[in-house]
């Protein structure tokens, strides 16, 4: 999403950008001190920043019957998983409060995404929660898929399970502008996928081209484009679930940039 930002291809109208990558654990942290003008955040942590953020329309990450999963050495079921410790990539994720709908409570324990794999695999942790190139590469530690929370997701809702999400500040001049610059950026990166596979691959762990191309096409979808109401309406009731449990500490506001 941010590569055509980097090239001559696109007017950003005066914008200038620059580039800061981290975690999404630790983006859901900087946001709560407003740090950042636009970022990656997690859907669940949105409602803790929504005062000082809005959603941008664009830059989603939803799954359609896949996402986030749950895995161990042998598969256990729900009851089992609920009285297991699950290691988890941090409690601001979406992946994580997802989990809570889906189990209710559970004993955890945080852990950086990377490292939850060899955890399990190792027997130091009997379940672990798995985002990003996780879902696609736990078989080479010898898991097994025990829950797919956005195969979950679908049957009880019918909807995509929309996990990450990109806002601005609401402080910024000209937001709608910036809004339709960084669309514009998103659709560059469609059109010119391998250059944009190529620089995303710079930052991407070692990750082999292969994979990363598979997490994309799993990810970046006509949803990132724009989420149009099948993804509202997912956002949406996913925060409304999250308020009916408890998780957050005032009530959500799904806000969103007007267009222009």
């Amino acid at each position: 999403m941010y590569w055509a930002l980097t090239t001559d291809l696109l007017d950003t109208r005066g914008f200038h950008f620059e580039q800061h990558t981290a975690d999404i654990q630790t983006l859901n942290q900087w946001a709560r001190s407003g740090r950042l003008h636009v970022t990656a955040l997690s859907l669940a942590a949105y409602p803790y920043v929504q005062d000082d953020y809005v959603l941008l329309p664009h830059g989603s990450s939803m799954g359609s019957g896949y996402g986030p999963i749950v895995v161990t050495r042998e598969e256990m079921d729900a009851e089992a998983l609920r009285a297991t410790e699950i290691v988890i990539p941090g409690t601001l994720t979406t992946a994580f409060l997802t989990l809570r709908l889906r189990l209710g409570d559970f004993a955890y324990r945080e852990l950086a995404f990377e490292q939850i794999p060899d955890e399990v695999a190792s027997g130091r942790a009997d379940a672990g929660l798995l985002i990003h190139e996780g879902q696609l590469t736990f078989s080479d530690y010898g898991l097994v898929k025990s829950v797919d929370l956005g195969e979950w997701w679908l049957l009880e809702t019918g909807l995509p399970l929309p996990l990450g999400i990109n806002a601005a500040r609401r402080d910024i001049p000209r937001l709608q502008e910036l809004s339709e610059v960084l669309r514009d950026a998103i659709r560059c990166a469609l059109d010119h996928r391998p250059d944009a596979l190529e620089y995303a691959l710079q930052f991407g762990r070692g990750i082999d081209a292969a994979v990363a191309d598979r997490f994309i096409e799993m990810y970046v979808n006509d949803l990132t484009q724009d989420y149009g109401d099948e993804g509202r309406k997912a956002v949406t009731e996913f925060l409304r679930r999250g308020e009916a449990i408890g998780a957050f500490s005032a009530p959500v506001k799904v806000d969103f940039v007007r267009p222009g």
